[in-house]
């Protein structure tokens, strides 16, 4: 029998702690979501490797580092309305969910969006937690805006209509760039304007019909 239980703390300290993760609400939240229930059980001994897991349909869980990072950098506070983009198999929503107010997970993969409700059944997450098959690119504008936005899959330029969605003040964190060579830009909203920096160098699996916002 595996020791998921160990194998969570273990992750926690090791692969998110020690390399930096401080946020006490995000430490925990991951030290609590059984992340084995979110993967497929073929998979599961895998669960909580240091990398990303297969999970179907050509998409993956990420590595539970990239995980708490953009969590950590939204910076949630609990009273918060979430829009994830790539829910995958809810796993990062569930952590989300942890930590806000509300979340809502879009994903463009039916099979996926219906295995990612499930699995937030399964691990008791979906109380607060609603997975809408969509096209991601395209944010959600009927329940916009949002206080924050992650997003699991990088774009050339991140999307206009999900910084359109996005709440003043806000917070967005999204890998940027094309092929393997990404970067994951916080981007924050504040009296109309928008900045940004980059968090990390990361690999996503591209974001489909991505619009990006006009230049000139």
């Amino acid at each position: 029998m595996i020791d998921f239980a160990e194998l969570r703390r273990r992750m926690v300290e090791h692969q998110l702690r020690a390399r930096g993760i401080r946020d006490p609400r995000v430490l925990a939240a991951m030290g609590e979501i059984p992340r084995e229930l979110f993967v497929p059980e073929d998979q599961r001994h895998r669960a909580y490797d240091d990398e990303p897991v297969a999970i179907g349909y050509g998409q993956t869980i990420s590595q539970p580092y990239m995980v708490a990072l953009m969590t950590q950098s939204l910076e949630l506070r609990g009273d918060e309305k979430v829009l994830e983009v790539g829910a995958g198999s809810g796993y990062h929503a569930a952590v989300l969910g942890a930590l806000a107010r509300e979340v809502i997970a879009l994903e463009v993969i039916p099979e996926l969006a219906a295995r990612a409700q499930q699995n937030l059944e399964a691990a008791g997450r979906a109380h607060n937690v609603r997975v809408i098959c969509a096209d991601g690119s395209r944010g959600y504008p009927e329940e916009a805006p949002y206080d924050a936005i992650s997003v699991a899959a990088a774009a050339p330029e991140p999307p206009w209509a999900l910084l359109e969605q996005l709440a003043d003040p806000g917070r967005m964190v999204i890998p940027v760039g094309g092929g393997w060579d990404q970067e994951l830009r916080l981007i924050w909203k504040r009296e109309g304007r928008l900045s940004q920096r980059v968090v990390t160098y990361c690999r996503f699996v591209p974001l489909r019909q991505t619009q990006t916002a006009p230049r000139g």
